[in-house]
């Protein structure tokens, strides 16, 4: 088993019980990007139990820009599993190994930027049927935290899950597109929260997340959880197998498309606890607009499949950023 870093046990990778809240989200997210083939993607379940339904996402990155996509809201009735949908996450090993499987239909977006409508997206553009079977296993630490009286204390309106853990992670296996197997051999990242969360409860943040080989990866996060930037926190991790080292500090410029949201390329100047200073530059290769509404208010979630540049180092991973826009 990988080493666990935080206050978390390895049975924190099955599903929790479900609280009283009625917006309880139990998520996990896997990604990946094999630089090989210039292709990647991430897959998310979000349990929602309390509402009788799963957020269910598949994003994957063809060469190009091209993007296939699929999203529903499959019903359940309880928390027991991550599996609705074509979608299952299953834990193999805990810490160290978990199984992605999906087969189902996705649309394939020539023009991803019309997801920014998703009803004309998925109408107007044709259908794919896919299948996967990855196997994600740990090459860094299981870093994070299984939740705080601060953040138990809190509105559940106003949270954004109370425990959350990532990992970096080599992934391999198969991708089936129509009659097209394609062998994956990659590197990314996984995730996995429970508690309280509605999209709308964070301002805005990024997200970044680096993967250059087994022997280095790295997160980087900014949040802000108010407009005036009051409650702002910044850091995220240097990993160099399964050794982990934090960010004291980090900062995240980015330029954008004419509607100064759609992200191109990224900039993050970080330090470690250690005092080492870094550069990263990151090149937007492929994207989506995403968005999440609730009672009149939209939230946009960037998700671009980037290219990284560290120092003589190149490696790929995600650059997502949040942001409420109404």
């Amino acid at each position: 088993m990988a080493r666990i870093v935080g206050n978390l046990v390895p049975e924190d990778d099955y599903t929790h019980p479900l609280g009283p809240e009625k917006n309880f989200n139990e998520s996990m997210y896997f990604n990946f990007f094999d630089t090989r083939r210039s292709l990647g993607g991430w897959f998310r379940m979000g349990n929602r139990a309390n509402e009788g339904q799963a957020e269910m996402t598949v994003c994957l990155y063809l060469e190009g820009g091209r993007v296939l996509f699929a999203f529903k809201r499959p019903s359940i009735d309880s928390n027991d599993a991550f599996d609705a949908g074509g979608l299952r996450f299953e834990v193999e090993e805990p810490g160290q190994r978990l199984r992605t499987t999906y087969e189902g239909s996705v649309v394939d977006l020539a023009e991803p930027r019309q997801m920014a409508d998703p009803r004309k997206a998925f109408s107007d553009n044709p259908k794919r049927r896919i299948r996967f079977d990855l196997l994600h296993d740990a090459v860094g630490p299981m870093y994070g935290s299984s939740g705080s009286k601060r953040e138990a204390a809190k509105d559940p309106d106003k949270q954004f899950g109370k425990a959350h853990y990532e990992q970096h992670m080599h992934v391999t296996g198969t991708l089936t597109i129509d009659d097209e197997t394609i062998e994956i051999d990659g590197y990314g990242l996984r995730d996995h929260s429970w508690g309280p969360r509605y999209w709308q409860a964070i301002h805005r943040y990024e997200w970044l997340t680096l993967n250059f080989g087994p022997d280095l990866g790295a997160m980087v996060s900014i949040i802000e959880r108010d407009p005036e930037g009051k409650e702002r926190s910044t850091g995220g991790v240097l990993v160099r197998g399964m050794e982990m080292e934090r960010l004291v500090s980090a900062e995240i410029d980015a330029e954008y498309e004419d509607n100064d949201l759609y992200h191109t390329h990224v900039t993050a100047r970080v330090r470690t606890e250690a005092g080492e200073e870094l550069t990263i530059e990151g090149e937007v290769k492929g994207f989506i607009p995403l968005r999440n509404r609730r009672e009149g208010l939209v939230t946009h979630i960037g998700e671009g499949m980037t290219e990284w540049t560290l120092g003589d180092r190149k490696g790929h991973g995600l650059s997502e950023f949040l942001r409420q826009v109404k």
